[in-house]
């Protein structure tokens, strides 16, 4: 499996525990809807997850320079064409602010990897404390697309054990 498959796996079983959970002695909140993981913007799907770093193995974290942390959150974005569903390179830019206003800067870097099917997709990394709900609003201008695209969603962040 290679790195890219590895990490969009830990991403998506990420989502599926919604980015962590309480710890032992916490209360457990009362399970809620998971929230969206892709949108389509017309001749696109733009695919997207957010994870804490530290649910990421060390091999992959280290292949990718990411720090592992239960007070990082890693966001992962790509864009597929629908025509083939084939990956596709283009502009990605986010802004991210969490509940009480703060900004939080996330640098978007993209990850290319060829083999049998090219995989392309952009990672960026910012901190979070515990119980921090983020707001992503992601700017996505694919290859060969007239305009770009707005997707927003949002995650609460687990950090304590």
């Amino acid at each position: 499996m290679t790195l890219a498959r590895t990490l969009i796996s830990f991403s998506l079983l990420a989502l599926s525990t919604a980015c962590g959970g309480p710890g032992d002695s916490a209360s457990v909140p009362e399970a809620q809807p998971a929230g969206a993981t892709s949108a389509d913007i017309g001749d696109f799907i733009v695919h997207f997850s957010a994870q804490s770093t530290d649910q990421l193995p060390p091999e992959v974290a280290r292949a990718y320079n990411i720090v592992r942390s239960k007070n990082r959150a890693m966001l992962n974005v790509s864009i597929i064409r629908k025509a083939d569903n084939s990956p596709v390179a283009g502009e990605v830019t986010v802004q991210t602010v969490n509940l009480t206003g703060q900004l939080k800067s996330v640098t978007m870097r993209k990850i290319e990897e060829p083999g049998d099917t090219v995989a392309i997709y952009y990672i960026g990394e910012t901190p979070v404390a515990n119980r921090e709900t983020l707001v992503f609003d992601i700017t996505v201008w694919p290859e060969g697309a007239a305009r770009s695209s707005d997707v927003r969603f949002k995650r609460e962040f687990f950090t304590d054990s």
